[in-house]
């Protein structure tokens, strides 16, 4: 009995010790990739979003894996209008960290400029019980996009080619 508070004690330590240990911290990028990422984001910044997208890639070869990488793929390839592929990236960045918030609005936004809105509102429900409600700046991002809506799709004239058949009556 005299020893109960002093095993309560180390085996409280053993258990916050061992629970600190299930998170660990994100790899630091490689310099040369930190570099290739850097100049991504300026293109990105410049309006170039092919170029930011070889840079990305490029930095993925030298450093395959790295979360931060693949959002910033996912960010580029939305930018240029390919939701899908830019799910792909964001999904993978989820299979590294499920609960990356910014994987998750970013998967969010692509879902709904694709016209997916339902399937973004559970991304939304699901970033509120991350934050704990909508003050993370990924659930206000994801929020506002909802607001937004889908951009309409619009069809000009020159995308459309008559099919020019003759009948006769």
């Amino acid at each position: 009995m005299r020893y109960s508070p002093a095993a309560f004690a180390l085996a409280s330590l053993a258990l916050v010790t061992a629970s600190t240990g299930h998170s660990a911290p994100p790899a630091p990028l490689d310099p040369r990739a930190a570099v290739l990422v850097a100049e991504g984001r300026q293109a990105m910044l410049a309006g170039q979003p092919d170029a930011a997208i070889d840079n990305f890639e490029s930095a993925l070869t030298i450093q395959p894996g790295h979360v931060s990488i693949y959002l910033n793929l996912g960010e580029a390839t939305r930018k240029q209008g390919m939701h899908g592929k830019a799910l792909h990236y964001y999904r993978e960045a989820l299979k590294i960290d499920p609960e990356n918030q910014y994987a998750i609005s970013g998967e969010g936004q692509a879902l709904v400029e694709k016209g997916a809105v339902e399937k973004a509102r559970r991304n939304l429900a699901r970033l509120e019980q991350l934050c704990g409600d909508l003050s993370c700046t990924p659930a206000a991002q994801l929020s506002a996009a909802i607001a937004r809506g889908p951009a309409p799709q619009v069809v000009t004239a020159a995308q459309i080619e008559p099919k020019l058949e003759v009948s006769t009556n």
